[in-house]
């Protein structure tokens, strides 16, 4: 079903198609250059980056951010503390839940991983950032994506039932 817009007819169900191929494939190719400089995959990465930036966060506030079930969080954090990279630590002000923060190891993964990811998105991106040709119709891809997100999960849409 195509919907108007001021540039003409949108195809949404090929955005859709369009968002999550693109999705899919930066994921993989990301996964796969973390995978062989650093022994992670994509999602480690992201829960540690996440852990490094929100000293003291709660599993519910990891399952929050990535819109996945508290349990498939619980257990990915597991993995990680059983690696040595996350700790969980009493919470003063709950004791039915743990706060989280990486150990000095995750901490160091973590930061040496990030280069590794922002050299190679910026790689696997191209042209298509930057002071380029292009860039601007980057940009505004990034602003309305960034206002879908908001609005996404503003109104809790697509956060998962369990």
């Amino acid at each position: 079903m195509a919907y108007k817009s001021t540039g003409g007819p949108i195809d949404l169900p090929s955005l859709f198609s369009d968002l999550v191929r693109c999705e899919t494939r930066l994921y993989n190719a990301l996964n796969d250059r973390l995978r062989e400089r650093h022994g992670i995959v994509t999602s480690q990465f992201e829960f540690l980056s996440y852990l490094r930036d929100r000293p003291g966060a709660r599993v519910a506030d990891v399952a929050a951010e990535f819109a996945i079930g508290i349990g498939a969080t619980s257990k990915s954090v597991d993995r990680l503390e059983k690696l040595g990279w996350v700790v969980r630590q009493p919470n003063p002000s709950d004791r039915r839940s743990s706060l989280l923060a990486l150990t000095d190891d995750g901490l160091t993964l973590v930061d040496a991983a990030a280069e590794t990811f922002a050299e190679h998105l910026a790689e696997l991106l191209g042209g298509m950032v930057g002071d380029v040709p292009g860039a601007s119709r980057m940009s505004a891809v990034a602003q309305v994506l960034a206002e879908l997100r908001r609005a996404l999960e503003r109104d809790q849409i697509g956060m998962p039932t369990g």
